[in-house]
């Protein structure tokens, strides 16, 4: 079964969602679907609730700087949303933290740098070893 990739965004980061939903077509998206203002809490419950219900599956969640989305996540347990505004720490989310939600900053980053993430995102595992106990604790 092929893993789900879920996306949402606030309107601050409508645009760059709407860009990544063309480029990798295989995403769902979750909204919004405008640039009129929403608030970010109801989008990343929305996928967050995917997220858990769907074992194995991912997310990617875009604001204006991504705290507010990383917050809202986080709340959520089973969920480890990680902030990423480079590809290095993308991949270290994954492997060191066994992240299952990408956070993005949609106003401080690059449309390509947010390809490269997703990217490395998804093509990298949880290495488990001496991060594996302190992700229990999570």
């Amino acid at each position: 079964m092929e893993k789900k990739i879920y996306i949402a965004s606030d309107h601050a980061g409508y645009e760059m969602k709407s860009k990544l939903c063309d480029y990798f077509q295989t995403l769902i998206d979750l909204g919004t679907n405008s640039n009129e203002r929403v608030d970010y809490p109801d989008f990343a419950y929305k996928l967050t609730s995917e997220v858990l219900q769907n074992n194995g599956s991912f997310g990617i969640l875009i604001c204006g700087t991504g705290v507010g989305m990383s917050i809202a996540a986080n709340r959520e347990k089973g969920i480890r949303a990680g902030l990423a505004n480079s590809a290095e720490i993308a991949r270290l989310i994954r492997q060191h933290n066994d992240a299952n939600v990408l956070v993005l900053p949609g106003r401080f980053m690059k449309d390509e740098e947010a390809k490269k993430c997703i990217q490395i995102f998804l093509e990298t595992e949880f290495e488990n070893g001496r991060h594996k106990h302190r992700v229990d604790k999570l």
